[in-house]
């Protein structure tokens, strides 16, 4: 917990406080993972006090010391200059004022420090006032907290959402103004905070704000489109596709952050293929979900391998439906992808989020586990045979080695010689590279 930290800095001469969202969560009854100590001490003075420490922010005075098997960062109360790039201050002052400290911070809530050794709430800023009003309010005028960082627009989002608070008037409205400049934060930066939104508790809540201050359509533009577009009432009597969106959001506990960003994106292709003929249609929306939500994930700098979780979900989102009618073989392989558990979490919210029925859901629980149980299937053709056939390797190996195993699971392929005789016949040679000459399976 930090203590002893705190009482080495004190026994030393120094101030020393924990402070921050340790303080907050602490006063909330939450759980506190990361105690940080802010104190009066300088980081050369916190190095001889510490051995072993080392300093991990130069220019902002953190030193990282170890306490049992943890590192609690320390750092100097400071004051800081002008932000001119809307991130970093140009130059920082260190004090021995406590109330300095705090005042340079983002969130009243977020400004406290606690006194361990005398048990009391160090509060210069009306932190605990907020914490009871269930307020997340800057610390000082919202327009310079702000310009100092863009993202603390977000953080308030955020906050706001996990806690389940409200944003205090001036701030929400101060948002709303200066939500063009979130385009100048990084991606990364970005990406994370959204995320954090997504998974940390109050996803809905957090959307709605995002709608509400006007950072949604700066930053997530295809899902700001979402809003009003109609749905057939009799699979979705919840309403348009952002209601259904939201309601999703709300469902979801504990998710990974690649199954909340399917959830967000599941249906973003709909705005772009709505079509009312005989009743209101969306052809081709989950082919268009996956181009404009590969668009998204390279806009915010996702992994490879995160993108690809992503647009799978999107990609088998409708497939559930379609599970107990499709044949052994490829019954198996679906439900022996990657993550399928995201894919079941992410088919049960969007039937609880409209017509409500879980049978597909059931059944496709029961075949997992039924999957599960079963013996492997020994391949009966490698890469390796297929090079050796003539083929040259790439995407199309994939589309062949599945085509061979799902004839092998259905039990229509028994050996390997009438499994290459066969994927000659499907997958001529003279045909390649490109598209398969023909079909699979009609």
């Amino acid at each position: 917990m930090s203590i002893h930290v705190i009482k080495q800095l004190c026994s030393h001469g120094h101030k020393a406080y924990w402070v921050g969202g340790s303080v907050r969560d602490r006063l909330l009854g939450r759980s506190v993972w990361d105690w940080d100590v802010a104190t009066s001490a300088r980081p050369e003075e916190v190095q001889q006090i510490f051995e072993g420490s080392r300093i991990r922010g130069v220019r902002f005075g953190v030193c990282g010391v170890k306490d049992g098997d943890r590192i609690v960062h320390v750092a100097t109360f400071r004051s800081e200059g002008r932000y001119s790039d809307g991130r970093r201050p140009d130059c920082v002052t260190y004090t021995t004022d406590p109330k300095a400290d705090v005042r340079r911070r983002d969130f009243t809530i977020n400004g406290m420090l606690f006194d361990p050794v005398g048990d009391e709430v160090l509060d210069f800023v009306g932190g605990q006032r907020d914490l009871d009003q269930k307020l997340i309010r800057t610390i000082g005028d919202p327009r310079q907290r702000f310009s100092e960082d863009w993202l603390r627009m977000l953080r308030a989002v955020r906050l706001a959402a996990a806690l389940g608070f409200s944003i205090e008037s001036e701030t929400k409205a101060a948002i709303r103004v200066l939500a063009s400049n979130i385009g100048g934060v990084a991606a990364e930066r970005v990406r994370d905070e959204l995320s954090r939104i997504l998974t940390e508790g109050g996803a809905r809540q957090g959307f709605e704000l995002l709608d509400e201050t006007g950072l949604l359509a700066e930053l997530l533009p295809e899902v700001a489109e979402l809003k009003g577009v109609e749905q057939p009432p009799r699979f979705h009597p919840e309403g348009d596709v952002w209601t259904h969106t939201l309601l999703m959001l709300k469902g979801l506990e504990e998710p990974s952050p690649t199954l909340a960003w399917g959830v967000l994106l599941h249906d973003i292709g709909k705005p772009l293929t709505f079509r009312r003929t005989d009743r209101i249609r969306f052809h081709g929306h989950v082919e268009k979900g996956i181009e404009l939500a590969e668009g998204i994930c390279a806009r915010l700098r996702f992994s490879n391998a995160d993108t690809e979780r992503i647009l799978a979900l999107i990609r088998n989102h409708m497939k559930m439906a379609v599970l107990p009618r499709m044949r052994p073989g490829k019954q198996r392989r679906f439900v022996e992808q990657p993550h399928f558990d995201e894919h079941l979490e992410l088919h049960r919210l969007d039937c609880i989020a409209s017509h409500g029925r879980l049978d597909k859901y059931r059944f496709a629980v029961e075949k997992s586990k039924e999957v599960a149980a079963y013996e492997p299937v020994e391949r009966l053709l490698t890469g390796h045979d297929l090079k050796e056939a003539g083929y040259s390797p790439g995407p199309v190996f994939k589309e062949i080695l599945g085509f061979v195993e799902e004839l092998h699971l259905d039990g229509e392929l028994g050996d390997r010689e009438s499994a290459l005789e066969l994927v000659r016949e499907r997958f001529p040679l003279a045909a390649r590279p490109g598209p398969t000459a023909k079909s699979p399976r009609h």
